[in-house]
């Protein structure tokens, strides 16, 4: 009898109790990709659509003993981190990861949040871009995160041009630079490629107020496909794709009183089997 497995996807990330971002977001993307979904929590934020109330730590030793858990018994396909909010924590994510090299990492460096508060303090920052950045295959700030790494205001295409290119600098190996946040009636996110080239990605803006998570959403999407076998490149326009389609099934429904969640769950993927070797 043949034996088959799932395409794992690891999402390191925050708690988010609404359902729109964070692990949840991260949950409902993998799976609705057709990915098997396994989860280290790293903080717990009380948070809902209006913003974030407050952040509980969780303790080093715990995220230790949940990455141990998860490599031991159920080694990733890909990987995708969120929110890592302490040096601490970033150093024994980073640990891990440098011990499975070949796993790809796609990494959403969260720092400010939809609502605008700043989620990670400078010692955190410099901590990221030191153990996280050189092993991560992507890393996917939207405007404002790009802004804190680069050290510069971040408004229109043009900057982001700039931007992207600093932060390439610093370490990384490519960069998808989000930009939900232009004033445009078209949305454009810049690829930087590892080869130096850049990529355009363009598409419509839509009136809603449901964009909550919609950072963690693409970040899982892109590790999602590269799980199930896509390039890096392929992956990222799979997953940009993905997240357009999610906003726009979810434009018109109202969860909360704030920025509410996408639709993750338009077109749901059976589990993906594969032939084990």
């Amino acid at each position: 009898m043949k034996n088959y497995t799932y395409p794992s996807v690891l999402s390191i990330a925050g708690f988010d109790g609404s359902g729109g971002a964070g692990l949840q977001a991260d949950l409902k993307t993998i799976s609705a990709l057709g990915c098997y979904a396994t989860t280290v929590l790293t903080a717990l934020p009380v948070q809902n659509t209006t913003g974030v109330k407050s952040i509980f730590s969780i303790p080093v030793s715990v995220v230790d003993e949940q990455l141990a858990s998860i490599f031991d018994d159920i080694l990733p396909s890909a990987v995708k981190i969120g929110m890592v909010h302490t040096p601490q924590l970033v150093e024994t994510i980073a640990r891990y990861l440098n011990q499975h090299p070949s796993t790809p990492v796609v990494f959403d460096p969260v720092m400010v949040a939809t609502s605008g508060h700043k989620l990670i303090e400078e010692a955190t920052k410099k901590s990221l871009v030191t153990h996280l950045f050189p092993v991560a295959s992507i890393i996917t700030p939207n405007m404002d995160e790009a802004a804190l790494l680069a050290k510069m205001d971040v408004k229109n295409l043009d900057d982001m041009y700039v931007a992207g290119q600093k932060i390439l600098q610093l370490g990384c190996k490519s960069v998808l630079l989000k930009g939900g946040h232009l004033k445009e009636s078209t949305l454009t996110s810049l690829y930087f490629k590892e080869d130096g080239s850049v990529l355009e990605y363009s598409f419509e803006r839509y009136e809603t107020q449901n964009m909550h998570g919609s950072g963690c959403t693409l970040s899982s999407a892109i590790a999602s496909y590269i799980a199930q076998g896509e390039t890096l490149e392929r992956a990222v326009q799979l997953g940009q794709n993905y997240v357009h389609k999610a906003i726009y099934h979810a434009k018109d429904v109202v969860i909360g009183n704030g920025n509410g969640p996408l639709n993750h769950f338009f077109d749901p993927q059976k589990l993906i089997k594969n032939e084990m070797e």
